[in-house]
């Protein structure tokens, strides 16, 4: 790994997370944040830091909303080497396209070892339908932290579960592949003190025919992340949340540090091992099927992936 200096631009929970990571694998990081911080080393303009750090690896960590302008002001400066950026890639379609020779997206769950094990098994078979679940409470996601004031809460900053929960979009197309065609179904649905959808249903088929439901909310107070697989061969049942895969009637179980999933992505992308990492234009594939979805629930349509 010949990676020696990182900046992490965002000094969120998620940006402290990647500083700490990164030091923790040798990496010296400095950070940038646009408020004065506890921080060792900070900046505050994304030009000034690339300037004085010269640094060989980016993580941008700020809201979703900045990233767009985020990558404008890297690319002004002539940067060209490794970037992470945190999901979603952008709140919206962007307005431009990017030239990065390395660009990455914070997908991390495909680094899971469940995730990664289904994808090993499904190789060998044909999978004939999908059901994806996910659910966290949102008042409770931040316990530091007022959830009516969170970017989370507000549609216009990137927020909504569908955004914020697109894990499942990305995992589900790195395992089967683009959508052909799709329905959805989403809003805000409860009492929630938000300006952001809380809920929202997806149907669709791949363009290999698998036929796939995935369903997101802010409302579960039983924090639960799961996935049903139904194949010619077997049943698999994922529980990322329990940490088990089953196999028909068999039960394996698995150990998965918090970090763990975060820690092997950054090795990966840091030592050139890409295949497993979602890229720019996975990325972008990922933000056109959230705007997609969101049209078919407003206008109350089925839409193919042209």
């Amino acid at each position: 790994m010949s990676v020696k200096k990182a900046v992490v631009i965002g000094y969120g929970s998620i940006g402290q997370r990647h500083i700490k990571l990164l030091n923790g694998l040798g990496i010296a990081t400095v950070v940038v944040s646009k408020r004065y911080i506890d921080a060792e080393k900070s900046y505050l303009t994304i030009e000034e830091a690339i300037e004085s750090e010269r640094p060989e690896y980016i993580v941008i960590a700020n809201e979703t909303y900045f990233h767009e302008e985020t990558l404008n002001r890297i690319q002004n400066t002539g940067y060209d080497h490794k970037i992470l950026v945190e999901k979603p890639l952008f709140a919206k379609m962007p307005s431009q396209n990017y030239r990065f020779s390395s660009l990455y997206i914070g997908y991390n769950l495909r680094f899971h070892p469940i995730i990664q094990k289904l994808n090993e098994l499904l190789k060998v078979e044909q999978t004939l339908s999908v059901n994806a679940y996910v659910g966290q409470y949102l008042p409770t996601w931040r316990p530091d932290t007022d959830y009516t004031k969170g970017y989370s809460a507000d549609i216009a900053k990137g927020g909504g579960v569908i955004r914020d929960l697109s894990h499942e979009l990305d995992y589900l197309n790195f395992l089967f592949g683009n959508w052909a065609e799709m329905t959805a179904n989403g809003g805000q649905i409860s009492n929630l003190l938000i300006q952001s959808d809380d809920y929202f249903s997806v149907l669709y088929q791949t363009q290999t025919g698998i036929n796939i439901s995935v369903e997101m909310n802010y409302l579960d107070r039983i924090i639960q992340r799961q996935l049903v697989i139904q194949t010619n061969k077997h049943t698999y049942k994922a529980d990322l949340i329990g940490q088990t895969l089953q196999i028909d009637n068999e039960i394996l179980r698995f150990k998965v540090g918090r970090d763990e999933t975060y820690i092997n992505q950054h090795i990966a992308l840091l030592n050139n091992r890409v295949d497993m990492l979602c890229d720019l234009r996975g990325g972008i594939d990922i933000v056109r099927m959230i705007e997609t979805a969101e049209q078919c629930s407003k206008e109350k349509v089925w839409m193919k992936n042209e």
